[in-house]
């Protein structure tokens, strides 16, 4: 095995661990939280929902750490801690105690979670987009693993031991990490330089565009996703059936990323798989609005739907490689996936009140077609203002 193989199976292993753990796994802790507890579910998701928040400011000084120090210690202390995190909530009975250790939580993704992964992959391999697409075949598999596991442990050993397991799993990710990670290169730029490339890239249209493109996207996913259910229910769709349509989703985009891999050189423009993946979205939400809720119209639905965001997930990370370039990656993948956290936490929220103030659901697919063809467009305006333009320097001005 390669040095570059063996790079990206560690990367692979670290974040598949680490996204179950600290993010898949938490509803399967919700509701026996709150039969033990009797905190409100309201309360149990506003910590998870701070802790979001707090990963979206911890972002940048998390992606200036990656520029000058590199990735790999980060990724070691972030997974340590995070272990150590998920052992105190194990024991945790304040809710005020529950709510810090979300906050550290959060602060923790900011550390090893996506963004200071793919800056050590970006920095450290021939062909970046080629190892990220292979990074996210394996942790695509993330949501079907740990949902599932962390549902069967709270039910045959209960809720706080399964904490445990989930803390000594985590202690693996940094094991990984402090042994095939150590000593790779963080960034192409320095920290100093990063902060010159950032500024850069905040005059740039084309970042603009990218971030207003996924944060659009991410809205649409997390509106989706936590409203899917109810939704259907709404509709008169049975529970099995809805169950299975929003089963569908884990395993469609990871197929949509083995035909990205199968395609070679083909399938790693972000530009043209970008453009693909977003023009499938405004169709998929709009198939929410107009189509009957059969089951062959809904996995129909799940095939658009999946196969739009296994692309776009994926393009979020290479379109800045291929739109702005490989320098100072880690600060500016940071800043966006800090604009990103508003609309993954608002969009719950928003389509909840959206839902209550219109007695039912019928507003919200029109609200997401229109979010979703917002995301296509800004994505369009980002690849067509990188046409000619060389990668970002710290001299660079407007483009």
């Amino acid at each position: 095995m390669t040095q570059e193989r063996r790079l990206v199976l560690a990367v692979a292993i670290h974040q598949l661990i680490s996204w179950g753990t600290l993010y898949s796994a938490f509803p399967a802790f919700i509701v026996p939280i709150e039969a033990e507890l009797g905190w409100s579910r309201a309360s149990i998701a506003g910590a998870f929902s701070t802790g979001l928040l707090a990963s979206g400011i911890a972002a940048i000084p998390a992606g200036r750490w990656v520029d000058r120090h590199g990735s790999g210690g980060l990724l070691t202390v972030g997974a340590g801690l995070a272990a150590l995190l998920l052992a105190a909530w194990s024991a945790v009975d304040s809710l005020v105690l529950f709510y810090a250790l979300w906050i550290a939580i959060g602060i923790t993704h900011a550390m090893c979670l996506t963004d200071p992964a793919y800056a050590l992959v970006t920095a450290n391999t021939r062909d970046p987009r080629r190892a990220i697409t292979q990074v996210s075949f394996i942790t695509g598999f993330c949501n079907a693993l740990f949902l599932p596991l962390g549902a069967v442990l709270v039910e045959t050993i209960g809720w706080r031991p399964a904490l445990l397991v989930f803390a000594a799993l985590q202690l693996l990710p940094s094991v990984v990490a402090a042994v095939a990670l150590r000593g790779l290169r963080g960034s192409l730029a320095g920290s100093a330089e990063g902060r010159g490339l950032l500024r850069a890239a905040l005059r740039s249209r084309v970042f603009w565009a990218l971030t207003v493109a996924a944060c659009c996207q991410v809205f649409v996913n997390s509106g989706v996703m936590f409203h899917m259910l109810p939704f259907l229910d709404e509709r008169g769709m049975a529970l099995g059936a809805a169950l299975a349509i929003i089963a569908l989703h884990g395993p469609i985009q990871v197929a949509s990323r083995v035909v990205l891999v199968a395609l070679g050189p083909r399938g790693m423009d972000s530009r043209r798989v970008g453009l693909f993946g977003f023009v499938l979205l405004p169709p998929a939400m709009a198939m929410l609005a107009i189509a009957p809720p059969s089951f062959p119209m809904m996995v129909v639905f799940a095939l658009l739907f999946g196969i739009s965001g296994g692309l776009v997930n994926i393009v979020r990370a290479t379109a800045i490689v291929d739109l702005l370039g490989r320098a100072g990656y880690g600060q500016i993948s940071a800043a966006m996936s800090m604009a990103m956290v508003l609309p993954r936490v608002a969009a719950p929220l928003s389509l909840g009140l959206l839902w209550e103030f219109a007695g039912g659901y019928g507003p919200m697919p029109w609200l997401l077609t229109g979010m979703a063809t917002v995301a296509g467009l800004a994505f369009l305006v980002a690849v067509l203002a990188a046409r000619g333009q060389p990668p970002l320097t710290t001299a660079s001005g407007t483009s």
